[in-house]
């Protein structure tokens, strides 16, 4: 029987754990989905305008997966600050600067008006973005987790897990309103930036909301009783290095799901297919709706049944379903493609709900943060930064889905062998430092 936390302090009321869980990580996808948006429909001719059309594309696809490459980054130097220093400081830190980042994207120059130094600039901004990324994730769900009651840590990591749902729907509404208001010169022009510039406004809610939560009582015990991690990065290589490798393998599904799903299927069903992109982000919203409804009642069944079951059902799942979902999505039926494109998404929802306990639950607290975080955002550069770049490849040499539908049925094996070697932690003890099994 576990006994993590047996109730959240009542100093520290329910509601603001889980408005402070859950903000980040709404704003944390919020950030990249329009970006990953404005990549797949104008970042190839605003800042790539000498590149043909596909390598436009590629280019723009290119520059958001250098987010994913700094979030690693980010994860390690956010991981040793939040096992030294503690959960909230990290937190605060990361959404400032992960903020700071996408405002300054929608401030940039485009091509047109300081030529190579636009492209230059985004990459930069980019970067920036995802160095805050990288430690937003796993603090917001230590912080749901290490705050949990008995038996609910699974229904409490869902609080920051519904984020990317909702950050999506605003996102996709803001490209809607802005695309059915205005013209494509405008929406180029100008309009484009307004999604970035927005982000502001969540920020500063986000951070008025984590202002007023304290630290977690779990790491506040672990640093009454335990000495601090000198190098949290160098500990978790060296206790946990195959937990680590096999939680970042089995992530990688969520990750390549997701961005396939959300950002790769607009690129494709605009360019390729020749379909509204309006129609298509609608579609695209209805599958993130279903995901943010599936997520807590499939990470409420994590705590009935365990962690490691819910994510192997989610890995067969994609086996079965990633034919079917372009499959689906070339039909180019509204209703179909909203289908394939939902049932997707539960697949996702079904590793990605139990993970934001899973994780946490297989490091040790005086290096969970790091461990947590580096196998999350390690997992997001092939999933999240490569896969787009390799869909739209793969397109372009075979002109057939097929391939792509094949490289996400191989991640998703890869993550049901990855998952069956994982230790069960649904009544693990998070104040017991885990053993490799």
């Amino acid at each position: 029987m576990s006994t993590a936390v047996s109730s959240p302090p009542t100093a520290v009321p329910k509601g603001r754990i889980v408005a402070a869980s859950f903000i980040g990580t709404a704003i944390e996808f919020y950030d990249f989905y329009i970006y990953g948006t404005a990549a797949a429909l104008v970042f190839g001719h605003l800042f790539f305008p000498t590149f043909s059309p596909l390598a436009g594309t590629l280019a723009a696809f290119a520059t958001f997966g250098v987010g994913f490459i700094a979030r690693p980054v980010g994860a390690v130097v956010f991981g040793h600050f939040g096992d030294r220093v503690g959960r909230k400081t990290m937190l605060i830190v990361s959404l400032l600067l992960m903020g700071t980042g996408t405002v300054a994207i929608g401030l940039l120059p485009t091509f047109e008006t300081i030529g190579v130094a636009a492209p230059i600039l985004l990459v930069t901004c980019r970067f920036v973005q995802g160095f805050g990324l990288g430690g937003e994730w796993g603090g917001a769900v230590l912080l749901a987790t290490e705050y949990a009651p008995e038996g609910k840590r699974g229904l409490w990591s869902s609080f920051p897990q519904v984020g990317p749902a909702v950050g999506f729907v605003i996102a996709g509404s803001a490209f809607l309103v802005l695309g059915g208001t205005m013209s494509e010169a405008s929406f180029d022009s100008w309009g484009w930036r307004v999604p970035f510039l927005a982000s502001a406004l969540l920020i500063i809610v986000g951070y008025y909301i984590r202002m007023k939560i304290a630290e977690t009582p779990v790491f506040e015990k672990a640093m009454r009783e335990q000495e601090k991690a000198k190098a949290p990065i160098v500990e978790v290589f060296k206790r946990q290095p195959k937990t680590l490798l096999l939680a970042t393998c089995s992530f990688i599904l969520a990750h390549t799901l997701f961005y396939t799903i959300t950002t790769f299927s607009l690129s494709y069903g605009t360019e390729v297919l020749h379909l509204s992109k309006n129609m298509l982000l609608i579609c695209a919203m209805i599958a993130a709706a279903v995901m943010g409804i599936a997520t807590p009642v499939l990470a409420m069944y994590s705590d009935r049944v365990g962690r490691r079951r819910v994510c192997l059902g989610a890995a067969i799942l994609a086996i079965a379903w990633a034919f079917p979902l372009f499959a689906l999505i070339n039909t180019k039926q509204p209703v179909l493609i909203a289908i394939g494109m939902s049932v997707g998404m539960i697949a996702f929802a079904a590793l990605f709900a139990p993970m934001g306990a899973f994780l946490p639950e297989l490091f040790a607290t005086r290096y969970r943060y790091t461990g947590s975080s580096v196998a999350y955002n390690a997992s997001s550069i092939v999933g999240g930064g490569l896969s787009p770049i390799l869909a739209t490849q793969l397109i372009a040499w075979t002109g057939s889905s097929l391939p792509i539908s094949a490289y996400v049925a191989l991640i998703a094996v890869i993550c049901a062998v990855c998952v069956w070697f994982m230790r069960e932690t649904r009544d693990a003890d998070l104040t017991v430092e885990p053993t490799e099994r």
